[in-house]
This record gives C-alpha cells, structure tokens and sequence, in this order.
C-alpha cells in the first residue's frame, strides 16, 4: 500500500522552493499556538526541543535531536496567536493559524527551503512531525517524531522521491 503524502513540494512567489501542510485541529487558535510555541508542547511533536524568545530577532535555541547537533536561530516574524516564522539551519519554518470557527484552527507549516534538494527529506520528516502533533491534538499518547525504526520516515521519503519531489540531500543519522 502506497504512503499517503499529505506534504506539498511548492516554488514561492519569489522562486525559493518550500514544502507546506496543513492540518484543520479542533481546538480553538490559542490551544493551536500554544502547540507550537511552548517548549514542552513541542518536545511531544517538533523534531528538536525548541525554546523560543517571542519576538522579532529573539533567538530560538534547538536541542535534543538525535540526529543533529544543538543549535540556535532568529524569529522572523511573531503576530500571536496567528503567525510564528524563524530561521533554522538554513531554512525559514512559518507557521500560520487560522481560525475556521470558535472551537477549530488551520494550522499551515511552510518550511522555505534553503536547497531544494532537501525537499523530500524534510517532507518525510515533516509528516512524521505532524503526525506526533496529529495524535497529540486528538489527546492520545505520543511517541514522539523520533520514534525509533518503527518510525514511518523511510516510507515516506521514498514516495516523496517517487513523486518528483527533489531529493539527493544528506540525511542527518543515515548518512
């Protein structure tokens, strides 16, 4: 059975190239932005520990990932609780809440891509994320974005390369 893709491999306004989710969560938009802003909260989903200074120019410190080193970004940009956006590793990662009604939020990611040859890689890894914080909205017990090899990264990445989306990047644990 084929992997379902729930990533979008995309060519921004200004030609960089990104991948984007979206997700609709039954939460009202506070509950959303606290998902992805508070440390603890997204030690449950995001692949590094992140702890965010919430402002323009405050620095976001990642830590934690088994797979890299720790290491430190810029916010781009902050407008609670609707858009947060930082620098990491070479990439932008945005996130955009959206209020459907009182008790629902959108929630879109667009990580911006420094090289487009990381796109499935981090698609892959992205959905993994994604599907951690998926569970986590629902209240059900979380294993984690960096479940071990049980973890559905391999499929992913493989139909993300089979469905065009640019591959060739080193992947930090594997290579």
């Amino acid at each position: 059975m084929a992997a379902e893709l729930t990533g979008t491999y995309l060519t921004l306004d200004d030609g960089r190239p990104a991948v984007r989710f979206r997700r609709v969560y039954d939460h009202p938009i506070d509950r959303v932005w606290h998902f992805v802003t508070d440390p603890d909260e997204l030690g449950h989903w995001f692949p590094s520990r992140a702890e965010i200074d919430l402002r323009p120019g405050g620095t976001v410190t990642f830590s934690g990932d088994p797979n890299l080193e720790d290491s430190t970004g810029r916010v781009i940009a902050v407008d609670p609780p609707r858009h947060l956006s930082f620098h990491w590793d070479g990439d932008e990662v945005h996130f955009d809440l959206e209020e459907v009604d009182e008790r629902r939020t959108r929630f879109t990611l667009t990580n911006v891509l420094g090289a487009a040859d990381t796109a499935a890689r981090n698609s892959a890894g992205w959905q993994v994320c994604l599907a951690a914080l998926d569970a986590k909205a629902q209240g059900q017990r979380v294993e984690g974005p960096h479940a071990g090899a049980q973890a559905s990264w391999k499929v992913l990445y493989d139909a993300y390369v089979a469905a065009g989306v640019p591959s060739g990047a080193p992947v930090p644990g594997q290579d």
